[in-house]
């Protein structure tokens, strides 16, 4: 569609705002999402980051104690 001016643009034959208004929710909307994104990954490797240290200093604390155990499990097959 062409207009003949940029007014003409923004008013876009009335129905403008409404337009506009949907144009500025979705970028304000998307801008959210984004930095709630990259604070959220930020909190994920920050607890990961505190975990792998305490874990650490807890084995530091008991070196003879093992950190993980198997146990085999027999599985009868009828």
């Amino acid at each position: 569609m062409a207009f003949d001016s940029f007014s003409a643009f923004i008013a876009m034959e009335g129905h403008g705002p409404y337009v506009w208004v949907c144009y500025a929710v979705f970028a304000i909307l998307l801008a959210g999402m984004m930095i709630w994104s990259v604070k959220r990954n930020q909190w994920a490797l920050e607890d990961c980051r505190r975990r792998h240290e305490t874990e650490s200093r807890a084995s530091a604390k008991a070196p003879g104690k093992a950190s993980a155990t198997f146990t085999r499990v027999e599985i009868p097959q009828d």
